[in-house]
């Protein structure tokens, strides 16, 4: 049992406690299961998000659960629905929400992700209000509630019953009318988040809301408003008449390190614009918790106390059983569904040598998002920039041992398979660099391998500490690595040598990548929000922040059948001083496809002490 909270203990007649707890960003995960790896996950889904909300209300005389979107797609679950059922009507996530006793939720941008029918036949079945105030149809008019005005009773320190109205509103970024034309053009407008909020704070205090809660599918991001931006929680901050918010959309954890040091929020206290705020992660990895304390003053009710706090439900703790038993069929569909083969691959996909020549599992991962940038980017400023997409060997041995790679054989390829090609729940974004910039993202990349000197006899050609997923080359450009050179950059990328570097032969469509044009990097949230330490690699570089994980665009493009495509000659190869001999070390399933790695001269060198092939190069 949850203890009381200080707010409920020190309430006294005409105070009461009112805590708010919140998911987002569910992403349709109920059971805690991962479908792409096909195993149990005890730290996702709503079944133990919702057992640790049912404990924490019995810290709190008066309590609400809210969602802040994004809860109909984005996992194997989801798509099941969507494309074997063909109508959202009785979706299994909503039922689920149902059992969970939801008070009301906020549309996200991916609800749209199916269409805008099967997006009212899932929501035809809500006990609870679905908010959103900033989407509209071509005349104008709402698509869906934008506010809503819950009547409750609040019991304050002395016992005693009040009539309170709770408003609430939804916004989600404008975007979604780039990001699902397809499916909004012609039918839907998206307006501007902040002035939408505003309007609709003014409503409901108009209507006599003693409270406005804000449902805002947003991330935080500039201090300035401006017309339609993606991440707008500090503008929305500043708005009169609101006094608390929900955040999201950016998969991040509000109070905590996520946002320390961004200008104008309090990481540690779950500050934003000095208003109260909690984002909850994704996934049902944590649960925003917001605790009011509300005092009635010349009758009127307002928050005098104010703590943010995020709850981490025990990995394999409680589950709720009435979750659980909404969707426990349409679970047992998904796993029949993930095993089903979702595309061909016409040749093994595998990491046995990605560290050492081009992988096939790391081209069709730049492959996929190469195309979809392509799509995202038509029409725009960019369009005509050469394109170039980002990727790196996630699973290539290393401390992960000399089993941990990636082997995905020919043929079927399952959802399952995913996982092992893409495995890490990253976004897509993209970045504007230059040639110079280019250049100096593979260098960076190049310290991966030690330097190999004239005449060298099996020096080992990688360095230990440097991380595969480092390893970044870049789809669209031809080069070499020149391995008798020393690396310009070190293991944690910080600059080691100012000479010419290891990248030799870099070109664009055949002619010399020049150092002042223009690029477009297709890459993950990761590493263009600065994570490697890549070389114009920063927010300030963001030309396109999109909302789809890179795990789903290389699914899509399976389902397109990219990977039955043969690939192009291979972008990359290593050079090194004549006559000279380097030892690669892989696992021993490399053995099935050295006669496969391009650019190589292999020869087996035996087995070392911990399990690993070793492999002799001949420059």
């Amino acid at each position: 049992m949850s203890a009381p909270h200080l707010f409920t203990r020190g309430a006294g007649a005409g105070a009461a406690h009112l805590r708010l707890m919140a998911s987002s960003d569910l992403h349709a995960h109920v059971h805690p299961w991962d479908y792409h790896a096909d195993r149990p996950d005890g730290t996702i889904g709503l079944a133990r998000l919702s057992a640790l909300a049912r404990e924490m209300r019995e810290g709190a005389a008066n309590a609400l659960l809210l969602d802040n979107g994004d809860f109909l797609q984005g996992s194997p679950l989801a798509d099941h629905v969507a494309f074997e059922t063909g109508s959202g009507t009785g979706h299994p996530v909503i039922a689920a929400m149902n059992a969970a006793g939801y008070d009301a939720a906020a549309l996200g941008n991916h609800e749209f992700n199916y269409g805008l029918d099967f997006l009212r036949g899932a929501l035809s079945a809500a006990a609870f209000p679905v908010l959103c105030a900033n989407v509209t149809d071509e005349a104008g008019a709402p698509l869906f509630a934008g506010t809503a005005i819950l009547e409750r009773r609040l019991t304050d320190g002395a016992g005693a019953d009040h009539a309170f109205r709770i408003g609430l509103f939804g916004v989600l970024p404008p975007q979604i009318m780039v990001w699902d034309a397809r499916h909004l053009e012609g039918r839907a407008r998206a307006g501007d988040m902040v002035r939408a909020a505003e309007a609709a704070i003014a409503a409901l205090r108009a209507a006599g809301a003693d409270l406005v809660i804000g449902l805002c599918h947003t991330g935080i991001g500039p201090e300035a408003h401006s017309e339609g931006m993606e991440n707008a929680a500090l503008p929305l901050a500043a708005l009169e008449g609101l006094d608390a918010m929900i955040l999201g959309h950016s998969h991040r954890v509000l109070p905590g390190p996520d946002h320390a040091g961004a200008p104008g929020v309090d990481a540690a206290k779950g500050l934003v614009g000095g208003k109260p705020a909690a984002a909850p992660g994704a996934f049902g990895s944590h649960l925003g918790v917001i605790d009011l304390l509300l005092r009635k003053e010349g009758g009127r009710w307002r928050v005098t106390e104010a703590e943010s706090s995020v709850a981490v439900p025990e990995e394999g703790g409680p589950l709720d059983e009435a979750v659980l038993d909404a969707v426990r069929a349409d679970h047992a569909a998904t796993l029949a569904y993930v095993r089903r083969p979702v595309g061909r691959s016409a040749q093994p996909l595998h990491s046995w040598f990605a560290l050492a020549a081009e992988s096939p599992a790391v081209r069709i991962v730049a492959e996929a998002q190469a195309a979809y940038m392509r799509r995202m980017l038509a029409g725009t400023e960019w369009e005509a920039l050469p394109l170039l997409s980002a990727a790196s060997p996630f699973k290539a041995g290393g401390r992960g041992g000399p089993g941990y790679y990636t082997d995905v054989p020919a043929g079927d390829l399952a959802i399952r398979n995913v996982a092992d090609l893409y495995v890490y729940p990253n976004t897509v974004r993209a970045l504007l660099v230059t040639g110079a910039e280019a250049r100096d993202w593979l260098e960076r990349a190049a310290g991966l391998f030690n330097r190999i000197a004239p005449g060298a006899h099996d020096a080992p050609l990688i360095d230990p500490g440097f991380p595969a997923f480092n390893f970044d080359t870049l789809l669209g450009l031809t080069w070499e690595f020149d391995l008798s050179r020393p690396a310009r950059f070190d293991a944690e990328g910080a600059p080691a040598f100012p000479g010419p570097g290891r990248v030799r032969n870099l070109c664009v469509a055949g002619r010399p990548v020049e150092p002042d044009e223009r690029f477009v990097i297709v890459t993950n949230s990761y590493r263009a929000s600065g994570g490697g330490g890549f070389p114009g690699a920063s927010e300030e570089r963001v030309i396109f922040d999109g909302p789809d994980a890179n795990r789903d665009i290389l699914l899509a493009h399976i389902r397109e059948g990219g990977a039955e495509r043969p690939p192009g000659p291979p972008s990359w190869r290593l050079t090194g001083p004549k006559g000279a001999t380097a030892i690669f070390r892989s696992g021993p399933g490399s053995a099935f496809h050295a006669a496969s790695a391009p650019g190589l001269r292999l020869e087996e060198a035996g087995m070392d002490e911990a399990g690993f092939l070793r492999w002799r190069i001949r420059f």
